[in-house]
Order: C-alpha cells, then sequence, then structure tokens
C-alpha cells in the first residue's frame, strides 16, 4: 500500500519547483513483476533537477551508497558499487551501454544531471536483469517524453565561484500524437580555486639563514580551465493505437585542462596539459503494447574522438610533448519482448549487439626554446573491432500474492569468446503486510571481458587474460509505514558477498612500462542501507530527510605474485571501508532549503595499506547548503537559488595529488514563460 500526503508536490520539470497541497489519497497496488527480488535505487526527479551545475557524479555522490572517485573539480569521475572497480560498474543510456571499449569506465562528469530524466542503480546480481558484466553493478540512465500540450520553454542562468558560468535552455513541443523537446547546457570555469598544499613545505628563516619554522603554502589551482557544451535532442511519436517511435540524440564538445598535481614543481609557464572530447550518441527506437505482450526494437550509435596533449618544460630549454588520439565508434541493436499469460507468470526475453571499432595513435616530439620540433618519435598505434553479443530469458512466477520468484539465464560473446551460461535466481516474499515488511534474496554468477586497452594498448597489452568471473550474493529486507496526511517511512537493509577470479590488474614491467594481469582473487561483502522519512509538519511545512550507510571490506585473497607482496588480505586502493549520505529538504509555501552531507572513510592509495604520508587519504565529510525561492506571475515563473558547497571549508582530497576546492559559491535564476501550455 502506498501512502500519498498533502505533501509539496514537483511542478513539472519544464517550472521552477513550488508547492501545491493535495487532498490526501490512498493507493493500493501488486508489486512489480518485473522487479522480484530486485536490489534497486530509483532517484527522484528532484534530485536530478536540483541545479543546472550537477553532473551525475555529484548526484550519486549525495544519494546513493556508491563510491564516486574524482579527479578533480570538471575532471575524470568514476563510480564503483560494492567494492569493484569503476570497469566491473555497466552504464547504459536508452539501453545502450555507454562505456568506454578502451577502458571500460564511465566518466560521471561528463553527464549532465538536467539531461537525465530516469535514473536508477541496480545492485550486484540485480544488474544481471539488464545486462552482463557488471560485477558491482549497473546505472541506469534515460530519457522519456515531456508530455507537454503545447510550446513551452525554460531558461536558467547560473553564475559561481572560480569565474563559473552555467547556462541551461530548454524547448518543447507536444500534442496528442508528437513530442519533441530541446536541451542545452553550456559551462565553462577558469577553476582557479586557491587551495593549502600539504603536500609541499616552505621554511622560514631569520637574518642568519636558520630555520625558525615552517607552513604550508597556499596555491591556486592552475592550467584548469574547462568548456563543457550538451545538446539533445529528443522526437517522439505515440500513434495512439499501442506504438510509440522515439529518437534522441546527445552531442558533445568538451575542452578541459588537467591541472597541476600538488606534488608538481613545473614552471607552469611551460605547461600543458588538455583534454578534448567530441562525442555523438544516438537512439532510434520503436515499442508496441499489447494488452498481453508488448516487444520493442532500437537501433543506435555512438562516435567518440578523444585528444589528450600534454607539453612540460624539461629544464634543459627543451620542451616534452606527448600527443595521443583515439576515436571509438559504437553500433548498437537491441530487441526485446514481454508475455504476460496470466497475472501469476511473466516471460521475457532480449538480445543485444555493440559492435565497437576503436582506434589509438600516440607520438612524442622534443620542442627546442625556438619553438621548432626537433625531434619527432613515432608512437603505438592500434586499429581494433570486437562484436559484442548478449542474450537473456528471463520467467517470473508468483504463485500468491505474498510470494515470488523469478529466474534469468544470459548468455554474452565477445570476439569468438563465449561465457558459461550465466544464470541468476531471485525470490522475495511478503513477511508483514502490517509496514508492508519484504525480503528479498538473489544469487548470480558473472563474468567481464578485458576491455581492447587491456589486450591490445602498445606498449603493455596483453592478449592471453582471462576473462573476470564470480558469483554474487544478496539478501536483504525493506519496510514502508506512514499515516494519511502525516508521514511516511521506508527503508532497507540488504547484505551482500562477492567473490570475484581472475581480477585484472596493470602492473610495472621490466621494460618500463605498465601491462595487465590476471593476479587477484577479490572477496568484497558488506552491508547497505537506506531509510528516508517524509513528514508533514503542518499544512504549510514539509520535511523530507533521506539517508544511506555502506560498510563495503573489498580484501584481496589471492596468491602472493612476489616475495615482497604485502597486498594480500588488504583493502583494495581507493575504496572506503565505510561510506554515509543524508540529505534532507525543509519546505514552506514558496520556499524551500535543502543540506547535503557525505562520508568517505579512509582510502588507501597502496595495495600494502601503508599508513605513510603518501600511502592513505584521510576520512572526509562534505557539506552543501542551498536556498530556493519561486516568484509566481502571470506570465511567467520566476525561480531564484543559492548555493553554498563545502559549507565548513572541508580540506579534502579524492586522489592522491589532486587538488580539490574549498568553501565555494553559486547562484542560479530560471524563468519559464507562461505561454497557456498544459502538461498532461
Amino acid at each position: 500500500m502506498l501512502l500519498l500526503l498533502p505533501v509539496a508536490v514537483e511542478a513539472q520539470e519544464n517550472a521552477p519547483r513550488h508547492n501545491i497541497n493535495i487532498r490526501e489519497v490512498t493507493i493500493t497496488g501488486h508489486r512489480p513483476m518485473k522487479e522480484i527480488g530486485v536490489q534497486k535505487t530509483q532517484f527522484d526527479s528532484v534530485v536530478l533537477k536540483e541545479n543546472i551545475a550537477l553532473s551525475m557524479a555529484d548526484v550519486l555522490t549525495f544519494n546513493s551508497s556508491i563510491f564516486v572517485k574524482s579527479y578533480g573539480r570538471a575532471t575524470l569521475s568514476t563510480v564503483a558499487f560494492r567494492g569493484t572497480s569503476p570497469s566491473h560498474t555497466q552504464v547504459t543510456w536508452n539501453d545502450m551501454r555507454i562505456n568506454s571499449p578502451m577502458l571500460g569506465m564511465t566518466d560521471f562528469s561528463m553527464i549532465p544531471s538536467y539531461f537525465i530524466d530516469d535514473a536508477s542503480l541496480l545492485h550486484g546480481t540485480s544488474s544481471v536483469n539488464e545486462t552482463g558484466g557488471g560485477l558491482g553493478g549497473l546505472v541506469k540512465l534515460g530519457t522519456r517524453p515531456a508530455q507537454n500540450e503545447g510550446f513551452g520553454v525554460q531558461y536558467i542562468q547560473g553564475i559561481g565561484s572560480f569565474h563559473t558560468y552555467d547556462e541551461f535552455l530548454r524547448l518543447t513541443y507536444g500534442n496528442d500524437h508528437w513530442q519533441t523537446s530541446t536541451r542545452v547546457v553550456y559551462s565553462s570555469s577558469k577553476n582557479d580555486f586557491k587551495y593549502r598544499n600539504r603536500d609541499k613545505k616552505e621554511n622560514i628563516y631569520d637574518d642568519e639563514m636558520n630555520i625558525i619554522g615552517s607552513y604550508y603554502p597556499t596555491e591556486r589551482n592552475k592550467h584548469a580551465s574547462f568548456k563543457d557544451f550538451h545538446l539533445l535532442q529528443e522526437v517522439y511519436y505515440n500513434t495512439g493505437k499501442g506504438d510509440r517511435f522515439g529518437l534522441n540524440a546527445w552531442y558533445i564538445g568538451s575542452n578541459r585542462e588537467l591541472p597541476m598535481l600538488t606534488t608538481d614543481y613545473l614552471d607552469d609557464m611551460f605547461f600543458e596539459n588538455r583534454q578534448r572530447e567530441q562525442t555523438l550518441r544516438s537512439v532510434l527506437s520503436w515499442d508496441h503494447l499489447r494488452r498481453t505482450w508488448k516487444s520493442g526494437l532500437k537501433l543506435g550509435y555512438i562516435h567518440t574522438w578523444m585528444a589528450y596533449d600534454n607539453k612540460e618544460d624539461r629544464g634543459n630549454g627543451d620542451l616534452s610533448a606527448t600527443r595521443s588520439r583515439s576515436c571509438i565508434d559504437t553500433f548498437f541493436a537491441k530487441a526485446e519482448g514481454e508475455f504476460t499469460p496470466s497475472e501469476k507468470w511473466l516471460f521475457s526475453g532480449n538480445v543485444t549487439m555493440h559492435y565497437h571499432d576503436a582506434s589509438n595513435y600516440q607520438y612524442w616530439e622534443t620542442v627546442s626554446s625556438s619553438g621548432e620540433s626537433t625531434m619527432v618519435q613515432p608512437g603505438e598505434r592500434y586499429d581494433k573491432g570486437r562484436l559484442e553479443l548478449s542474450g537473456a530469458v528471463s520467467a517470473k512466477w508468483r504463485p500468491i500474492e505474498r510470494f515470488g520468484m523469478s529466474l534469468v539465464l544470459r548468455e554474452e560473446v565477445y570476439g569468438g569468446d563465449w561465457t558459461p551460461l550465466i544464470p541468476a535466481f531471485f525470490v522475495d516474499g511478503v513477511i508483514s503486510k502490517r509496514g508492508n515488511v519484504v525480503a528479498k534474496a538473489s544469487i548470480s554468477r558473472n563474468f567481464r571481458f578485458p576491455t581492447l586497452n587491456d589486450l591490445y594498448f602498445l606498449p603493455g597489452g596483453n592478449v592471453n587474460l582471462k576473462k573476470e568471473s564470480g558469483w554474487s550474493y544478496d539478501a536483504g529486507v525493506s519496510f514502508e509505514v506512514g499515516r494519511n496526511g502525516s508521514y511516511a517511512l521506508k527503508g532497507s537493509a540488504n547484505w551482500f558477498d562477492s567473490h570475484i577470479d581472475d581480477w585484472i590488474i596493470w602492473l610495472p614491467t621490466v621494460k618500463g612500462f605498465f601491462s595487465p594481469r590476471n593476479l587477484k582473487k577479490v572477496h568484497a561483502y558488506g552491508v547497505e542501507t537506506s531509510l528516508d522519512l517524509n513528514i508533514l509538519l503542518s499544512p504549510e511545512w514539509q520535511l523530507e530527510v533521506g539517508s544511506t550507510f555502506s560498510w563495503t571490506p573489498s580484501i584481496n585473497e589471492g596468491d602472493k605474485f612476489s616475495a615482497g607482496d604485502r597486498s594480500v588480505g588488504k583493502q583494495l586502493p581507493y575504496v572506503p571501508e565505510y561510506s554515509s549520505t543524508v540529505s534532507g529538504r525543509l519546505a514552506w509555501r514558496n520556499w524551500s532549503l535543502g543540506y547535503k552531507w557525505c562520508y568517505y572513510s579512509r582510502r588507501y592509495t597502496m595495495t600494502s595499506n601503508e599508513n605513510t604520508l603518501t600511502g592513505y587519504l584521510p576520512p572526509y565529510y562534505m557539506n552543501n547548503l542551498s536556498l530556493e525561492k519561486v516568484l509566481k506571475f502571470k506570465w511567467a515563473d520566476l525561480s531564484l537559488k543559492g548555493a553554498v558547497n563545502n559549507l565548513f571549508d572541508e580540506e579534502y582530497l579524492s586522489v592522491l595529488s589532486r587538488p580539490m576546492p574549498g568553501i565555494n559559491f553559486e547562484f542560479f535564476i530560471g524563468i519559464t514563460p507562461k505561454w497557456g501550455k498544459k502538461h498532461k
């Protein structure tokens, strides 16, 4: 049973947020058959549309139990489930996998949260329902029709610390059959924040040049500016007879400087470290719906061009330069179907194809002080293609209302390498209708194939790598209670246990470069909890609080690969054993006060877990605060919002030697004209 309270209802995404008091309504319904035994985290649209400056990395940091590893503001941000690595997390956008086939990971700092309408996490075994390879889990992202009637427009301008500017524009049109949407985000910043550099120490001398003290210098984040442009075009056509066609096209143009490290002593006048990217993602879809069955077909294409340029002073008057270029073309197709012969059974199946054509080339050159190239050293190049196929069938059975079971069988092939059959079994049951207490359990096998860089990168690729494999076990309980017109409380606690064999790790070789090997056996286990509370304090006051907590030991249980190997029995690098988040929102009339907090425990930077100066990163807490006011006029809705990030000016690092900003501020103003449009 779901309880809908007379609480603040978010305005449609094309308008600023405001509060409307609605009468209390009670709705009863069955638990979805598709989610039998599934451990899933669904993100609310309020979280996704909090402000235009947020990326999905920011959303996941403050609203989930997974670890977000950031190399700095507007730089690479990856996520990892349950003590695994970023390459063990699968990411889909409108069902098309967007993990880099070269690196195996996804940069979440390049995904504006304002471009995502549906976002959810499938933890551990639950990811097998959608795709293979997610030894940690799956981040599922998608868009949907705006469901507006007539023309609509929304514009938001943001300005922040460090000469940061953000702009968002959305144009929509809709009627009974057509829905179109154009979204644009442009962000730019000098990103020149100041920070205390604790990796350097300056001495204080007296008149006789005796050291009488020392201090950590305050430095400025250098060579860290960025310009990101995103354009998302959507067109949907609904026949009104059970068929819907859709086109989604997303273009990314990015030019980012990668800042100097806290340990760099280079002359910043002769330093460049820049990454440029141009990416097009597109999906064409058809959905066919009937009373007892439905089917769908999707075709997609991704083109990514990336350039990396590094230049630095060698100290002898010459400059050394590294140039790297990569190009990836991905073709995607998916066919799926579902059949529901009765209320007790649901059968489904799908086949997915990805074909990647990837090339990488790099070279080194030395430039004299006069600006002339004195030496060009040809680099290494690889050009490879790979076909990836994945197919699955499932049967879900609910013999009685309080109990259900699900069996999924998946098969995958990468190139000419097949996996053994991938089974996943799920079960759930209602322990008590009072409080809607539901117990869930699941078990699955899974595999992850090496990436193209793992196999073919020059120098260092290893074509003899084996695929990673593992078994995962999940068990948990959830509840949901409430009182009409008063409060709603829901929560969950889940235990997981994963054993992964042939874990791939890159290690240095005697030839001076790194190469991947199947060395580790990893045991990742722990607990994830969540709790959400919604209270109606009065007809005009509402309080919402959400929290998560995770305990994630991730231990290397493999054999020693050398006599000096001290990594066995130790926590994996950059995996916090404890993490937690708290978010809150207090609403009164057209005012809204928001608060976000997150915590990460100590992260080791070395496999040996040494407690040296650079062997670990200390735990840190992060606090963000925001205040929003909506002004309603006859001709438009106007929203004003201010935000304070890193409220208590915390000094912290997410990655060793990568500076992070202290307290900083943002202000946003949004306008939504009223042109008589209606929302369906």
